[in-house]
């Protein structure tokens, strides 16, 4: 038997924009989704599940992960009810429950306690180059000794216990059983959706947002692997050096992009951005404007009478690594990856 969280419309709506009481069941969302098959009602079963405080079948639930938000179910619903940004909230709740820190959760709904951490972190990089007299050399290492170790430490300690979680909930909990077989077997849907995000060209008119969210993942996986396993800021490879000047510029001018769409508010998926979805876009680009100018900085022979330059990009990056991947939106490439993963698994035994 079901059970009902009689609070949980109240918590849904910390974490985004749904007006429960407009949807009053006429299907049109339904209708109009390409999501939508012979025995799924997509997205209006969700909806019904928040309205009920259904709570169980939306944390077993995949289908939040796979909505694009493509908003054609929210421009044609005759009441305004906006049920593609309910599939957003669901995603931000969903990812409070995955995490075992509980610190999403607290992100999602404190606008303060971002800034505060966002300062926090500032000041300790300050901090360490005061300690350390703002020696270069000194301290570009430590910088790239950090990400390496923030980056094996975020996924050891948070998002893997993370995905672990969301696998309880999603396979383990309802009772799916699954062959190991399976789960290597299906492991080729993982990569795809990681790396292509194919899923969202099922969305009609959706080609020009999926490309650019396709550049976005390779640009910054790129340059992921530039400067942290290429070491873009201490190598002195041309190859190297022209790969990181192409991808940080490329980073920033969709993310750019991607910040004028909020402003605007041109899009449906752009018009009730939370201080989550502003934090993921404008880091991203700071991330990419700094990395680049650092490094022009240091084939110009400047940065060593202008070390701040370096200081701010290690403030963002820090800030970047330490809140924004482990507990912000960027999780949702995560797991909006592996719940295409999990759904071909759970298909399999159907």
């Amino acid at each position: 038997m079901a059970t009902i969280n009689p609070g949980l419309t109240k918590e849904l709506k910390k974490y985004g924009t749904f007006d429960f009481s407009a949807c009053y069941n006429c299907g049109t969302c339904t209708a109009i989704c390409s999501l939508t098959n012979e025995q799924e009602s997509f997205p209006r079963n969700m909806v019904r599940y928040s309205v009920l405080g259904a709570e169980q079948e939306i944390t077993s639930s995949l289908k939040p992960w796979l909505c694009y938000y493509c908003g054609e179910c929210s421009t044609h619903c005759p009441q305004k009810a906006y049920p593609g940004e309910l599939m957003m909230t669901l995603r931000r709740w969903l990812t409070a429950q995955y995490d075992w820190t509980g610190l999403s959760g607290l992100l999602y709904k404190s606008v303060f306690l971002n800034v505060f951490l966002f300062v926090f972190v500032g000041a300790a990089v300050i901090l360490f180059g005061i300690l350390n007299h703002f020696n270069t050399e000194k301290i570009m290492h430590a910088g790239h000794l950090f990400e390496m170790i923030a980056i094996a430490g975020v996924f050891t300690l948070i998002l893997l216990p993370n995905i672990i979680r969301m696998w309880y909930f999603t396979i383990l909990k309802p009772g799916i059983k699954v062959p190991v077989k399976i789960y290597i077997q299906s492991l080729q849907d993982l990569v795809v959706h990681m790396f292509t995000q194919k899923r969202a060209l099922s969305c009609e008119n959706n080609t020009f947002r999926w490309l650019e969210h396709f550049l976005l993942v390779i640009g910054y996986l790129t340059l992921l692997f530039t400067t942290v396993f290429l070491n873009w800021f201490s190598t002195s490879s041309t190859g190297i050096v022209l790969m990181g000047y192409l991808v940080s510029a490329a980073l920033f001018v969709i993310t750019f992009d991607f910040v004028l769409a909020r402003i605007k508010k041109s899009k449906e998926v752009s018009r009730f951005s939370k201080p989550s979805d502003w934090f993921f876009v404008i880091w991203l680009f700071l991330m990419g404007l700094s990395a680049f100018v650092v490094r022009l900085f240091i084939d110009l022979n400047l940065l060593e009478k202008n070390f701040w330059i370096y200081i701010c990009h290690l403030i963002i990056l820090a800030q970047w690594a330490l809140i924004i991947v482990p507990f912000g939106k960027w999780t949702h490439f995560l797991y909006r990856s592996f719940a295409m993963y999990f759904e071909k698994i759970v298909l399999s035994q159907k």
